[in-house]
């Protein structure tokens, strides 16, 4: 039986050999665009294939294009190409397109209105093999509110006159209560999903007695309790800037508004030197008293050693402190007294200040 056995496996070898030895092709690579609803996934040698663009591609050529299955299992090339059709991008969405006024089959266009808009008609719209649009561009329609309540105790202000039953989006109102009564909420607005803000509660508001600022006092007040929008103003002591609001306001909260405050004078920190101050150049000394007011800027000079000229530098005093510029340097008492001409804001001033140059790394020895 092993003889056999061995012929008949032998037998089976050599068919299968037969068999697979027989060259045939796979689906053909073919471009974008090309029409692939007709191919197989197997092509027999000699077998020919018409290929043709997709509906929604415009052809190169002016015919279809015909490939082979060759004896080699390979496809002989096309020169076929498919470009998409274009759809005209619609005039009023132009400025939104970067310049563009065309897009490709298949491109899709997605439409969104502002706040306090709704809109009507499709939130996109495609790009069709024909080279139309699915759907028009929708319409943005502003939002309506109904008009808004009043408190039950106080009343509404408009910011603009309203007419009939309606307010438009973005417009707003104040809540007004009966003294000496507060509204829990002051302002309202139609919304941008078409409802107005919900009528406030009046209440009892108090604020407490109001209390002094550092560097400051209050002008005119009485030390009491306050109540809802009653009024506290407040004044810095001599030579000290008033910074924020000098009135401050009983809040509905039941807190005042912010109080302001006093920023402090500043000291020209040198001894010897000429700046340039309240429109005025001036010696170090002739500045009396030493005091610059809070924002109010001090100019110093420097000097540019290697063109032997000067230059001006602002600095700016801030609650109390006036920075003396890095360039700066102040002379010698036998300098500034004796030869005076040669300090930096008495030489040729600079046609323009010296550029910062960047620091350069020492080199290893």
């Amino acid at each position: 039986m092993a003889p056999a056995l061995a012929l008949l496996l032998l037998g089976l070898s050599a068919l299968c050999t037969t068999v697979t030895s027989v060259k045939v092709c796979g689906r053909p690579p073919v471009p974008d665009g090309v029409d692939v609803s007709s191919l197989k996934r197997v092509f027999e040698v000699g077998e020919e294939l018409s290929l043709s663009c997709d509906q929604g591609f415009l052809s190169s050529a002016a015919s279809s294009s015909r490939i082979s299955c060759t004896a080699a299992g390979e496809w002989t090339e096309s020169n076929l190409a498919c470009s998409p059709k274009m759809c005209q991008i619609p005039r009023p969405l132009q400025p939104f397109a970067m310049g563009r006024t065309e897009a490709p089959y298949r491109s899709i266009l997605n439409f969104t209105c502002d706040d306090g808009y709704v809109l009507l008609g499709a939130n996109e719209s495609r790009c069709l093999h024909d080279g139309s649009w699915s759907h028009p561009p929708p319409l943005c329609k502003a939002v309506n509110c109904p008009l808004p309540k009043p408190p039950r105790e106080g009343r509404i202000v408009h910011d603009k006159a309203v007419a009939g039953t309606t307010t438009h989006y973005g417009q707003g109102w104040t809540y007004e209560c009966n003294p000496p009564k507060a509204p829990s909420v002051e302002r309202g607005s139609c919304m941008a999903d078409g409802t107005a803000t919900e009528p406030p509660v009046c209440r009892e508001v108090s604020c407490s007695i109001p209390t002094n600022i550092p560097n400051g006092v209050i002008t005119f007040a009485v030390m009491r309790q306050h109540g809802y929008k009653e009024k506290v103003k407040y004044a810095c002591n001599e030579h000290y800037t008033l910074e924020g609001d000098a009135e401050i306001q009983c809040q509905n909260t039941g807190n005042w508004s912010s109080k302001p405050i006093c920023r402090a004078p500043c000291t020209v920190g040198i001894k010897r030197g000429r700046i340039f101050y309240n429109a005025k150049k001036i010696w170090i000394e002739d500045l009396k008293p030493n005091r610059v007011l809070h924002k109010e800027p001090v100019v110093f000079y420097c000097k540019n050693k290697a063109e032997k000229c000067g230059y001006p530098v602002a600095s700016t005093c801030n609650d109390g402190n006036l920075p003396l510029p890095e360039c700066f340097e102040e002379p010698g008492k036998l300098e500034y007294n004796l030869k005076a001409k040669t300090l930096p804001s008495e030489i040729r001033m600079c046609a323009a200040p010296p550029t910062a140059r960047p620091t350069s790394s020492a080199s290893p020895s």
